[in-house]
């Protein structure tokens, strides 16, 4: 099992996360990498936990399955349930956002493309299309009157 962990600076913000669902799946960009020849697939990848694909001589399917041009090996991934939401932490802490079951990979990079969601820390204000690609996001809360903000944004793939 692997996990997705974030460590981020919010400020006037609270329960960030992912829009990700049936209608509007978010896609989970990773580098992999093979865990019987450590290749490296040189392309980012995307994962959906919609999506399903049938793994090769089992009954089974797996959200991603991937097959090492190098070793040849089928490895398979599969989003264990949906993304949690990052609340706001002072001093930031890491929390998970949504957990692997690999077998035969490991995802060794994360992109932050796609939108993400959040509401204020103390006001009902709701923001949506949130872009986290470039690594900061700001905005204003007209109900606090007050500048809302994601900084020091941090992502780590770990053992779970």
């Amino acid at each position: 099992m692997l996990a997705l962990t974030l460590t981020a600076d919010l400020t006037g913000i609270t329960e960030l996360r992912p829009l990700d669902t049936a209608e509007e799946p978010y896609f989970y960009t990773f580098k992999v990498q093979c865990t019987s020849c450590r290749e490296t697939h040189p392309n980012w990848v995307s994962i959906s936990r919609f999506e399903s694909t049938d793994i090769s001589g089992s009954k089974g399917d797996a959200n991603f399955v991937w097959r090492c041009k190098s070793c040849k090996r089928e490895s398979t991934a599969s989003i264990k349930d949906a993304p949690k939401t990052y609340v706001h932490a002072s001093p930031p802490t890491r929390q998970t956002i949504i957990e692997f079951d690999c077998r035969g990979l490991e995802f060794t990079a994360f992109q932050a493309n796609g939108e993400w969601m959040a509401k204020g820390l103390e006001t009902p204000t709701k923001f949506n299309a949130i872009d986290l690609a470039e690594g900061e996001w700001y905005d204003f809360d007209e109900k606090s009157g007050e500048e809302v903000s994601i900084k020091d944004m941090k992502w780590e793939i770990r053992r779970a």
